[in-house]
Parts: C-alpha cells; sequence; structure tokens
C-alpha cells in the first residue's frame, strides 16, 4: 500500500492543472492499493475549502475518492464519521478530532471553542464534550 499526500489528491478531485491531474488520474488507474493518513484527508478538505468549494461539493468529493476501488484512507471509519458530522454542520476538522477520540474511546474532548461544545452537546456527540 501507498500513501498519497495532499496535493496528488487535490489535483485529481479539483483538476485546476491540468498536467498534474493527468498525473494524479493516472496514479489512481494503477493496479495499486493505494491510502492516506487522517491528516493528508484533513488538509485535503482545508484546500477544497481555500479554493471555494462549498460544504456539499467538498462532501461529494471525498465521496468520490472513497468510492475509488483502489483508494483506502487509514482511519477510514473515523473518517467517514467526521464526513457525517461534517455534512451536518460540524467543522470537518472538529468532527474529525472527535471521531478519532471517540474510536480511542477517551471519556471526553475538552476544548475552549464554546461553540464546538454547544453543537457537541446538541447533537449528543461522543466523547462528551466540554469548553473550559
Amino acid at each position: 500500500m501507498i500513501g498519497l499526500d495532499t496535493n496528488i489528491l487535490a489535483r485529481y478531485l479539483l483538476r485546476d492543472d491540468e498536467a498534474q491531474y493527468q498525473v494524479a488520474a493516472a496514479l489512481l488507474k494503477k493496479r495499486q492499493t493505494y491510502t492516506a493518513p487522517s491528516s493528508v484527508i484533513l488538509e485535503l478538505v482545508w484546500v477544497l475549502e481555500s479554493e471555494d468549494c462549498d460544504r456539499a461539493a467538498v462532501s461529494r468529493a471525498l465521496r468520490l475518492l472513497f468510492s475509488l476501488q483502489n483508494f483506502k484512507p487509514l482511519e477510514l471509519d473515523a473518517v467517514l464519521h467526521a464526513l457525517a458530522g461534517y455534512e451536518s454542520g460540524f467543522d470537518f476538522g472538529d468532527a474529525l478530532h472527535l471521531a478519532l477520540s471517540a474510536k480511542a474511546k477517551l471519556e471526553g474532548f475538552m476544548t475552549m471553542d464554546k461553540a464546538l461544545a454547544k453543537r457537541a452537546r446538541h447533537e449528543g456527540a461522543a466523547p462528551p464534550v466540554k469548553s473550559c
């Protein structure tokens, strides 16, 4: 399994540089299994948003990427959980932090972000989020 960096995935999804898109597309057509750590997926969301992709477009792009037969992100269950949180209104980073914390069976998550704590309480997020 080969890990892919954000720039490869971004060029594939954005197709904003045709030559780099062709390289990324050719890579993803090979009979090779690829992966990416959740930190790459987090950075990818940031790149897509910085390119003015709205939440729905980001979600479609990630779901397209995850549907590729030869791309299996690390921590897929947590990443999909984070994506569901993102689709319901959470910041993707916050949703990923909570998903990974839940996977690690943490008993709680502390933050100074009062809006995150309030939304997490309202959504019944696990682990419980408290602001300090």
